[in-house]
């Protein structure tokens, strides 16, 4: 209708730039949610940051990564929630767990997993030297109450703690925050956030499932190291995406071999170039998967 009144003289350019967008808008998000198809992609995300070793300069880089997912997930209309964050003693944050809740979240960002190296010229240094930092990010789908994960109580630690408030009113003076071991594995989850121990608690324990869910999933598919295992290393050899703003600016991501020279808007939350060539790349993997399988049943 836009086009025909165009013929007809009416001045709509502004009306079909606004239609043309909106349907190439649309059309971006419709192929990438034919990229999910795995049974976990439609579920909420929790997922983690841990600094690698640097002190200040990658707590800050892991400060930089919490950002740019939550302007990620702010642009999808997620919804966030931190559930627990260590702030570094200078700057930035010595680990950070959030909660993403969205159809797709978990799909999404599921591929984002891995170390996230950054070259920079550090704020930090008098000496103006160019440093390199490294970050994990951890994603794990968030598991409902209704699908089954085993947790034997005795396999639990739980011990309370002080909340780090801010300050003034706001302080916590009861020992509200939960942290969680789970013995048999090694694994560890807190929540502060909350002024209730028992809503502390029941949080934790949510974070926990969803870790022991993807931990037995990826055992079930025979992956090469379970997910704590990754966490060993966060340095060199395992990283994922490399992001430079010195001497020249450009983030690479490792693994699809895509590159974009726009650092602001990416490290803004606009990954989603990053997040649909990794999705494709999956995809090519199972579909190869899937012959394989398909040829040996053949025999």
């Amino acid at each position: 209708m836009l086009i025909e009144l165009t013929k007809e003289g009416e001045k709509v350019e502004k009306e079909l730039k606004q239609t043309l967008n909106t349907f190439e808008k649309n059309l971006a998000e419709a192929e990438l949610q034919a990229l999910l198809f795995e049974e976990d992609d439609p579920r909420n995300a929790i997922f983690s940051i841990h600094p690698g070793a640097g002190g200040t300069e990658s707590q800050d880089w892991a400060q930089i990564l919490l950002r740019m997912y939550l302007r990620w997930a702010e642009s999808k209309g997620f919804k966030t929630e931190i559930l627990d964050l260590l702030p570094g003693e200078e700057a930035g944050l010595k680990s950070v767990t959030v909660r993403v809740e969205g159809e797709y979240a978990y799909g999404y960002l599921s591929q984002e997993s891995g170390v996230h190296r950054l070259v920079r010229i550090s704020p930090f240094d008098a000496n103006r030297k160019r440093h390199t930092s490294f970050a994990a990010v951890f994603i794990y789908p968030e598991v409902e109450e209704d699908i089954e994960v085993e947790i034997n109580p005795e396999d639990l630690r739980i011990d309370t703690f002080r909340s780090s408030g801010r300050g003034g009113q706001h302080v916590n003076v009861t020992d509200s925050a939960v942290r969680i071991t789970h013995l048999r594995t090694g694994m560890v989850v807190q929540c502060q956030n909350e002024r209730s121990q028992h809503k502390n608690k029941a949080v934790a324990m949510k974070v926990l499932r969803a870790r022991l869910y993807e931990l037995e999933k990826k055992k079930q598919q025979e992956k090469l190291e379970k997910i704590e295992d990754s966490k060993s290393d966060i340095a060199w050899g395992n990283q994922i995406r490399s992001y430079v703003l010195h001497p020249y600016r450009m983030i690479k991501d490792l693994r699809t071999k895509i590159e974009i020279g726009n650092v602001d808007k990416i490290l803004d939350g606009n990954i989603d170039k990053f997040i649909k060539a990794s999705l494709i790349l999956r995809k090519k993997g199972k579909n190869k998967e899937q012959t394989i399988n398909y040829l040996k049943s053949q025999k």
